[in-house]
């Protein structure tokens, strides 16, 4: 009798998903939430976007997002135009929803260990609201073992209910970036991992809906999947960064040598720069770390620490380069393009331009930032356009590769900003013989300091 009810139950919700009529709750209208929800309801499906912030649901509600994302705000007018999608401040009953699908932060704190506050707070609002038949996905990045060992126990014991006979849990992380969310989240492979055979097939079959490749996997091995792949690009990283302090020292270009070596077929050396940011990279490896750590072995670890170290670094770079040209803090004024972590993109989380530019701030340096995506600031003066933030500039300091930024009049900029002008190319994306041609003091990372 059971194995029969368990039959109808995964029948049904596989063809509510077959024929668009399933309801499906999105909880955080985040970075990772809102393009989630708008995808499935651009599919038919009806979607309700849950959080705690009413400017978020506000702005859905009225068919816009605060969201920068390139194709983002028309796809949200649309669906909710055509009452396919909608948006509810904290809602805390569920019992309508068919999936129920969670977006939420899941940050690390100031001892670099997991933080689930926020994971455990929906659970806890949804696990008294489940019911037959109802799917719940797990977008948020967690622990390994976290979706198997805890959250499935938590639920069961709450509902009543067994998962992957009464009701289906599954794990499927997030693989998308700011700028390229939409077309990275349908074209790129999705990893679907539940916590049983029924699990993983309900949601595999969900994310068809929208995503080109889906390939199923169990939960444990979907959680780590997601760890790795963002802890290898982050000792990638580590790795072009050590190379790059170490051709500065010896007196080559580190972006010449990385990109003669990833002419080798079996190399790819990532880039250089002033750190790591964004929400992912920082934090993933350590959430990797607090399931198994290695005795003695701590190449994670020493990887994170030199990428939070490139900071300090290029800091260093800019003081030497106003000691240079005998410039007094006090009265030097300094442009920092680049507020936001990323290539054309309004997110700031864990940018390595926040240690930097409040620590120009500290010192006394008039400090101005130009961003022509992201409006934080890190408590400098904020400018509104290129020509605004260079006029008088002593020191010109490149923390972000916007394309608005990667061709740049140099002669322009030298009209611009005041006598002796120096540039610290914390990105490379300003040509150095061009620059020193035109009279410009250059300071590269991963390029030896000329002693002109």
């Amino acid at each position: 009798m059971i194995k029969f009810r368990s039959e109808k139950i995964f029948e049904s919700i596989l063809e509510k998903i077959k024929n668009r009529n399933l309801r499906l709750t999105v909880i955080g209208g985040g970075y990772v939430g809102l393009p989630t929800a708008a995808l499935f309801s651009n599919v038919g499906f009806f979607t309700v976007v849950c959080d705690v912030q009413p400017k978020i649901i506000e702005a859905l509600q009225n068919g816009c997002t605060h969201i920068n994302e390139p194709g983002l705000k028309p796809l949200i007018y649309r669906n909710v135009k055509a009452n396919r999608l909608n948006g509810k401040l904290n809602n805390s009953n569920f019992q309508e929803a068919d999936v129920i699908l969670i977006a939420v932060q899941t940050p690390i704190n100031e001892e670099k260990k997991p933080d689930l506050t926020f994971l455990y707070r929906v659970l806890n609002s949804i696990r008294t609201s489940l019911r037959l038949g109802t799917l719940v996905i797990v977008n948020s990045t967690i622990p390994p073992g976290t979706t198997l060992q805890e959250i499935k126990p938590l639920l069961e014991a709450s509902s009543g209910l067994k998962a992957d006979v009464d009701f289906y849990l599954a794990y499927v992380p997030e693989r998308i970036a700011p700028g390229k969310a939409l077309n990275e989240f349908t074209t790129g492979t999705r990893l679907v991992g539940g916590v049983g055979p029924n699990s993983t097939r309900v949601a595999a079959e969900l994310f068809r809906t929208i995503c080109k490749t889906v390939i199923e996997t169990d939960a444990t091995t979907a959680e780590i999947s997601k760890l790795a792949e963002n802890t290898y690009r982050d000792i990638n990283i580590a790795f072009a960064n050590e190379l790059a302090m170490i051709c500065e020292g010896i007196g080559v270009d580190a972006k010449e040598i990385i990109n003669l070596a990833n002419t080798h077929p079996r190399v790819n050396i990532h880039n250089f720069g002033p750190g790591v940011g964004g929400p992912c990279i920082p934090k993933d490896p350590y959430f990797l770390l607090q399931s198994f750590e290695l005795p003695r072995l701590d190449l994670i670890k020493r990887a994170r620490k030199i990428n939070d170290y490139m900071s300090l670094h290029l800091l260093s770079l800019i003081l030497k380069s106003l000691k240079d040209i005998g410039k007094k803090l006090e009265n030097t004024q300094i442009v920092v393009l680049g507020v936001g972590y990323k290539k054309d993109a309004d997110d700031s989380r864990f940018s390595p331009a926040e240690p930097i530019i409040r620590e120009l701030v500290r010192l006394g340096i008039h400090t101005r930032v130009y961003d022509p995506f992201c409006l934080e600031t890190f408590g400098a003066e904020g400018t509104n356009s290129l020509e605004e933030a260079l006029t008088d500039a002593d020191c010109l300091v490149s923390l972000t590769d916007h394309t608005e930024f990667l061709n740049m009049d140099l002669q322009k900029i030298k009209r611009l900003m005041a006598d002796k002008p120096v540039v610290v190319d914390g990105r490379r994306i300003i040509d150095p013989t061009a620059a020193k041609k035109l009279g410009f003091r250059y300071y590269g990372l991963g390029l030896s300091i000329s002693k002109e």
